[in-house]
């Protein structure tokens, strides 16, 4: 499997993973076939969409490649009518969208660095397409966004950029290093869930 192969495969994938995310809270609200939908893709394209405008990658890949939106969908209708399994498995949902906050914040800071983005931008990028679609999610059906939370989740993200950065100085942008952060990422994620870590919040 070529580099490229392996990002647009991991990208993919947290495509799918996040469109699921996003079908899953519009099916909690009772939304329609297309609202869930659409909630799903937004959730799983959102972020890459602004990646891609902010690196100059126009027309951004969720428009140019029909893989991209063809993999949303389908995830987003399979959530809709697949929905009381999904609901009785909800570790794993957490676990798929732990999964897809590591690919997408590992495959869209890559990207930045490919793009010529300087070190610090490349993070914020990476850190922004992973939890864009989250954000766009949660908005859209009414909840108060995660990352603005108490939540390990942005700083995630973030620290994997960071790291992603790192290695990509010392030219160790194969795909066990990328593979290594994306579990890493995803490893944070689930630990801060399953020991209830979180942000400090301020006091009355």
């Amino acid at each position: 499997m070529t580099g490229a192969t392996g990002l647009l495969t991991a990208d993919l994938i947290g495509v799918a993973v996040f469109a699921a995310s996003g079908a899953s809270a519009g099916v909690a609200k009772r939304l329609d076939l297309f609202g869930v939908a659409f909630v799903g893709f937004v959730a799983a394209l959102g972020g890459g969409i602004l990646r891609d405008l902010v690196i100059g990658a126009v027309p951004p890949l969720a428009f140019a490649d029909w893989r991209y939106p063809i993999t949303a969908a389908a995830a987003s209708v399979a959530v809709f009518w697949l929905h009381p399994h999904v609901n009785r498995l909800r570790r794993t949902v957490l676990v798929l969208d732990a999964a897809g906050l590591g690919l997408l914040t590992v495959t869209s800071t890559l990207k930045a660095l490919d793009a010529g983005v300087p070190d610090v931008g490349s993070c914020l990028i990476g850190m922004l397409a992973a939890i864009g679609g989250g954000l766009a999610r949660d908005l859209l059906t009414g909840e108060i966004p995660v990352l603005l939370q108490r939540d390990i989740y942005a700083i995630a993200a973030l620290g994997g950029a960071i790291l992603v950065t790192v290695l990509h100085e010392f030219g160790l942008t194969g795909p066990v290093p990328v593979g290594v952060s994306a579990v890493l990422i995803t490893g944070v994620r689930l630990l801060a869930l399953y020991r209830r870590w979180s942000a400090p919040i301020a006091m009355p």
